[in-house]
């Protein structure tokens, strides 16, 4: 029987592809969640390279937050990302869940970066 980590990777793995496949050369949102924090960056394979990144460990956002491990820092990660992205030129992503599964904290990133006017 396989580990949680395991098939936390086969997961990832299975996700990375098919936005490999299907991406068209767009950066990648990529989420990720610890138990503290989230954290969200957007990443351009072509070049290899951060575009723009943001996490509820910023100074801005950790002093308005009561935790960076709920929702509500989810929220404000999203839009500062989506704001970040524009600034940068980024208007079409493809969004990288790695093995999370698209619920809570990675789908209300994903929800807010949307409203904030990435499209994905």
């Amino acid at each position: 029987m396989m580990k949680s980590r395991q098939l936390f990777e086969r997961r990832k793995k299975r996700n990375r592809y098919q936005l490999r496949k299907r991406g068209g050369g767009k950066p990648r949102l990529s989420v990720f969640r610890s138990s503290k924090h989230i954290y969200a960056q957007l990443i351009d394979d072509g070049e290899g390279c951060t575009v723009a990144s943001a996490s509820s460990l910023e100074k801005a956002l950790a002093e308005t937050l009561k935790t960076g491990a709920d929702k509500d820092a989810a929220v404000e990660v999203g839009k500062l990302i989506a704001s970040r992205a524009k600034e940068a030129g980024v208007e079409k992503v493809v969004f990288d869940r790695g093995g999370y599964r698209f619920h809570g904290r990675v789908k209300a990133l994903a929800d807010a970066a949307r409203e904030a006017g990435l499209n994905f």
